[in-house]
């Protein structure tokens, strides 16, 4: 068991170690030492005021820690989204309890819609014993540019009662203000705890403003719930005391009831739902937008530079996240997507193309830029916010985004016939587009690579299937099939290699390995028991070293070593790939029994990389450590998509 010992050189906390909270505006990732170590306010992408994740001096913290050795687990409480930390050591146990508030959902329409409270609460609760602990707030504004003014002010929000400080932290953009309320168990007749909050200068860190602190000690029963508004509201003036409870019974209500609509019974259950509750966390609720990941620049490679921002909305990763939720029942995010992405279309570039991704208010702008003065995790620099790769062609979009609108209004909402007329565009448009820069946004050379290929016929396919399905008008319908058909053909001559008898990346590079290839059956190009696709399939289940791209159980995205990408530096297996090789065997299992208990041994052995409280990052390195930004979407998406397919492939051969 690891033992913490608390003290003033702590380190960075791996990727994989935090837990993450959030209310469909924003997220926090909270350390397995107490610690919110990334917190961006009031959205998903607003500037951060805790990155400590990626600077562990001056990045801005929110921590809670016993003052003594101790070990430590987390949680989720069952079927929700609110975290729970156990601190654990000879002389007692701490438990706090993290969440961003969430209104339950009105049970009729007598019952009125309760406002969102844009708060982080963490309620800290002694449950054996006494620990003596220390609470830093420490916020570092604007990615830690801006300076701030701290002030510790009289908190009236408390009507009775000793006379309590709250913490006011002023930037130029916005404050935020901190308070706590003391409370105890029935039980509990001692005198009740009152942190002394202190100020204190960590300057010599590199922070712009003053920070708090205090130092308390909890007997069993006592309970101190501190609690930091942003940004400060009418609705944020409301008295504390007596609300703590409530809020935390109706936040873990949202969630349960949520999950509870679910209508997955297959086999790994508790997984495939964990996932959905993440990928809930990262839709933004007032548009509709799915974030690919609400963390940035955590890196792929430690002490590389392949570290992005992902607090965007790509069209291919919430199509897929769609795909997901659809197969769990969860109709009301597809429609809400559906409606985001229809007004993208309304108000396409002027060439009538779309971007490959939007901010999560639906702008078309996110400038990249590097953040020379943070560290980065572990010294992966540079940090990066924002992200060039918004003016990318990736023609592969087109194809998600008509599987997403042709699923969408098959199990949700119904197409009417005006969005019809603005989805064909689509296909028109797909004549003049020719070369991308592939799903993996490289960043030099634009080639014909092989999935945006495949996606191009899907779009086409899923095109015709919608006019099909629903009787639409479509008088270009022969000129759909004829070019459909003809992109199968190009596809099957120009990306095969002859020689290695595998689908390759690319028309320029066929010799070139690349997972994404394994998308061909899973969206219905080819049939998974096709001898080319097996071939490939088994291709890239070799090592490396023999020219696959399997090690461990695991799948690279391609070599990094054989192909430029204009990046540079290495990169761990990908979690979407080797999820994607699974469910890959799973369908060409169907023909070939000797293919599922493969299949079963990748998919029990990918999740054994989940972290402790179920969730996946991007990337896993040899040494089996989790890398990227966290959570990471797509990842949850495929997994339960391959647990979906997995399943119902094992009932059927039961």
């Amino acid at each position: 068991m690891n033992i913490i010992s608390p003290g003033d050189d702590r380190d960075y906390i791996p990727i994989a170690d935090h837990g993450l909270i959030g209310n469909l505006r924003t997220a926090a990732l909270v350390s397995l030492d107490g610690s919110i170590e990334s917190y961006c306010v009031p959205n998903f992408d607003s500037p951060s005021v805790f990155a400590r994740i990626l600077d562990k001096d001056k990045g801005g913290h929110f921590s809670i820690t016993p003052t003594i050795p101790f070990t430590s687990k987390q949680n989720y409480l069952p079927s929700s989204n609110v975290l729970q930390t156990k601190f654990m050591n000879d002389e007692g146990v701490i438990s706090i309890t993290d969440f961003l508030p969430r209104p339950r959902q009105p049970n009729s329409i007598l019952d009125t819609h309760k406002p969102l409270l844009p708060w982080l609460v963490r309620r800290v609760e002694c449950v054996r014993g006494k620990v003596p602990l220390l609470m830093q707030c420490a916020p570092a504004f604007n990615y830690a540019r801006s300076s701030h003014v701290t002030t510790l002010v009289e908190d009236t929000s408390i009507p009775f009662g000793p006379k309590r400080h709250k913490v006011v932290f002023d930037s130029d953009s916005f404050s935020l203000d901190l308070r706590y309320v003391v409370e105890s168990t029935e039980d509990i007749t001692q005198i009740d705890p009152e942190p002394d909050i202190e100020l204190i200068d960590l300057s010599e860190k590199g922070h712009k403003g003053l920070a708090v602190q205090s130092a308390f000690t909890l007997s069993e029963g006592q309970i101190v719930t501190f609690v930091l508004r942003t940004p400060p509201t009418e609705v944020i003036r409301a008295p504390l005391s007596g609300q703590n409870e409530a809020l935390t019974t109706n936040t873990n209500h949202y969630w349960y009831d949520w999950i509870s609509k679910s209508t997955y019974t297959g086999s790994w259950k508790e997984s495939v739902h964990r996932s959905a509750l993440a990928l809930k966390l990262l839709i933004y609720e007032p548009t509709g937008a799915v974030v690919a990941s609400p963390t940035f620049s955590l890196p792929e490679y430690i002490g590389g530079v392949r570290n992005w921002d992902y607090r965007a909305s790509w069209i291919r990763d919430s199509s897929f996240t769609l795909y997901a939720l659809i197969r769990l029942g969860f109709t009301e995010e597809a429609n809400a997507y559906l409606g985001f992405i229809f007004e993208r279309i309304r108000n396409k570039n002027a060439d009538g193309s779309l971007q490959i991704m939007y901010t999560i208010h639906g702008g078309k702008e996110f400038e990249e830029i590097e953040l020379d003065h943070l560290d980065g995790h572990k010294g992966s620099r540079p940090v990066r916010i924002g992200n060039g790769a918004i003016d990318h062609v990736q023609l592969d979009i087109y194809g998600e985004l008509m599987d997403c609108i042709y699923l969408g209004q098959k199990f949700g909402r119904p197409l009417d016939t005006d969005l019809y007329v603005i989805s064909i565009f689509i296909i028109e448009l797909l004549s003049t587009l020719v070369l991308c820069r592939s799903i993996w946004e490289v960043r030099d050379t634009q080639r014909h690579f092989t999935y945006s290929k495949v996606m191009l016929w899907v779009a086409m396919d899923r095109g015709l299937r919608l006019a099909d399905k629903r009787s639409f008008p479509c008088p270009n319908r022969y000129k759909w099939l004829a070019a459909r058909d003809e992109l199968y053909e190009e596809i099957m001559h120009r990306a095969w290699n002859k020689e290695g008898k595998f689908f390759g990346q690319s028309y320029e590079e066929t010799d070139v390995v690349d997972a994404a290839v394994l998308i061909m059956p899973l969206v219905f190009f080819m049939q998974a028991s096709d001898p080319r696709f097996v071939s490939t399939l088994k291709q890239i289940l070799k090592t490396p070293a023999k020219g696959g791209l399997t090690s461990n159980n695991l799948v690279y995205r391609y070599d990094t070593k054989k192909t430029a990408d204009g990046v540079g530096g290495e990169e761990g297996t990908f979690c979407l790939c080797t999820l994607w090789c699974i469910e890959a065997l799973t369908r060409a299992g169907q023909s070939d029994r000797t293919l599922i208990p493969k299949a079963v041994s990748m998919f029990e052995d990918f999740l054994l990389y989940l972290n402790h409280v179920g969730l996946c990052t991007e990337e896993i390195s040899d040494a089996g450590v989790g890398l990227g930004n966290a959570v990471q979407g797509f990842t949850h998406v495929t997994l339960i998509s391959a647990a979906y397919n997995l399943s119902r492939t094992l009932h059927k051969n039961v």
